[in-house]
């Protein structure tokens, strides 16, 4: 009993999926080009809810309705691109609104739809498209409207046919997931019944019939993603996997230490820690462009892989932390493309071994509970985000050694205030980025000419969205003075403020 989300395209579609199964509703997406009779008939959703898309409905190459969507004679619901899409095929009306609707709007309820959204409530909620249905198709009704969305939310008369124009996934959106859990509950009569335990075993078997008798070798970053990838395929597959950690110059602060400690003693995972900075460091001379970083390392990562694994006996499959943020972001098509990321973007076109991603489904909250489910200390899962490619999209520009080491030095003073003030737990991903800027300072009396460290601290729930977290100015005063005081090369700190959308979290 599951929920089929088509995916139109939307960088959020996930979330839809993700609210599900903080309801304990299962829930599977599929892209809109798969979606057939054929399919359904073999998914046997219960309910099927359409996503949100760039995209517009005249758009001569816009995702399509399957007429099989309406046909398999379950319960719709159509969010944003997916109302329009409805409205459209039905004939109803659809217009350019001439003005981009994005951001915070409310929306007053002039019917019920569920215990939270009840006629004469008001909801705030998240709003981003170019587009609006203007006319409602014959026998449909409104439920809510806000000032410049006169449908906000829609339903067909007599049929389990929904609609809204916003967003309902969005952590923005007021008691979005509640509207989701009364579709999934009460419109589609499914119980909330599944848990991560579940995708655990799932993911093991999975994992067993897809490896087999094979080996897989796992690259560990040292961040929460690769490490529970690792102790899940373990769990699956025992000394078939062995682990290598890259040492490209860029980690953390005693990161090689730390992780060789976890891995070697307290799971008796093999793991070969290899010292490769200088030829990361190398390669990334002279490169500022983003994409250019981040695919360069990709490359010398897969090289570095399959270099090692020859060295062991057969080796199949290359197992990486893949999540769906990094997907979602790096993906072509119908999604734009906000960033390639060094696991799922810098991948040669042909490599000898095959990609095992158990996580690639999973958000980085989710990865934990996932974490805690197969024994991974929380001090450790608790750690904030660190990307794959390290420093090197921390330091805007050109990489060196010093820089990295400078970055370094500030990011630990900048985490230990954090702990010290009890912060730490409280943010989602907070670090330091080195800019490539240097600026006029005075320190005991004489003049200084250094690079400009800025402050990044940001809170959410699952990364796709994040707002700047609101610290005291002691606070920021404090770390600022330390940093300066103690990190010779830096002569001035700034914090980043920007939410996202419209910045990413990381700064490249």
């Amino acid at each position: 009993m599951s929920i089929c989300i088509v995916d139109y395209g939307s960088q959020v579609t996930q979330l839809i999926a993700r609210r599900l199964r903080e309801g304990h509703f299962f829930a599977e997406v599929i892209p809109y080009q798969n979606v057939n009779a054929e399919l359904l008939k073999a998914r046997k959703p219960t309910g099927i809810i359409l996503s949100g898309s760039h995209a517009s409905v005249h758009d001569s190459d816009a995702p399509k309705l399957d007429p099989a969507i309406l046909e398999y004679n379950v319960p719709i619901f159509g969010i944003c691109y997916g109302q329009q899409l409805l409205c459209h095929h039905l004939g109803g009306k659809v217009d350019n609104a001439g003005k981009r609707e994005f951001g915070h709007t409310e929306v007053t309820l002039q019917g019920n739809f569920g215990e939270s959204w009840q006629e004469g409530t008001q909801h705030r909620v998240w709003m981003s498209h170019s587009d609006k249905v203007t006319k409602l198709p014959e026998d449909f009704m409104v439920l809510g409207y806000s000032s410049h969305a006169p449908f906000a939310l829609i339903r067909h008369q007599s049929k389990p046919i929904f609609g809204v124009q916003f967003h309902p996934e969005v952590s923005h959106s007021e008691k979005g997931s509640e509207l989701l859990w009364h579709f999934a509950a009460n419109i589609c009569g499914l119980t909330p019944n599944w848990f991560m335990a579940d995708y655990k075993s799932t993911m093991i078997a999975e994992i067993r019939q897809k490896v087999g008798a094979k080996n897989v070798v796992c690259g560990l970053s040292g961040g929460v993603d690769s490490a529970v990838t690792a102790v899940l395929i373990h769990a699956a597959i025992g000394d078939q996997l062995q682990c290598i950690m890259v040492d490209h110059g860029l980690l953390r602060s005693n990161e090689a230490e730390q992780i060789s400690t976890l891995f070697r003693q307290h799971y008796n995972i093999p793991l070969k820690v290899c010292d490769e900075s200088e030829l990361f460091l190398s390669a990334l001379e002279g490169v500022s462009d983003p994409e250019q970083k981040r695919k360069t390392i990709g490359k010398l990562f897969i090289d570095v892989f399959e270099r090692e694994a020859q060295a062991l006996p057969q080796v199949d499959f290359l197992a990486q932390g893949t999540l769906y943020p990094d997907v979602i972001e790096s993906v072509a098509g119908h999604s734009v493309t906000i960033k390639s990321h060094h696991n799922v973007g810098g991948l040669p076109e042909k490599m000898s071994l095959k990609l095992l991603e158990p996580l690639r489904m999973l958000f980085k909250d989710e990865v934990r509970v996932l974490g805690a489910e197969l024994g991974l200390p929380q001090e450790f899962l608790g750690r904030h985000p660190f990307p794959g490619p390290g420093l090197a999209i921390r330091i805007p520009g050109s990489v060196n050694r010093t820089k990295a080491n400078l970055l370094r030095q500030a990011d630990v003073i900048y985490l230990d205030e954090l702990r010290k003030a009890g912060l730490y737990d409280d943010i989602w991903q907070a670090f330091t980025v080195l800019l490539p800027v240097k600026t006029v300072g005075v320190m005991g009396d004489a003049r200084t000419y250094d690079y400009v460290c800025a402050l990044r601290a940001v809170g959410s729930s699952d990364g796709m969205t994040a707002e700047a977290y609101e610290f005291d100015t002691k606070f920021l005063k404090s770390v600022a003075t330390r940093i300066i005081n103690e990190v010779k090369g830096i002569n001035r700190v700034v914090y980043d403020v920007t939410s996202k959308p419209p910045g990413t979290i990381e700064w490249e």
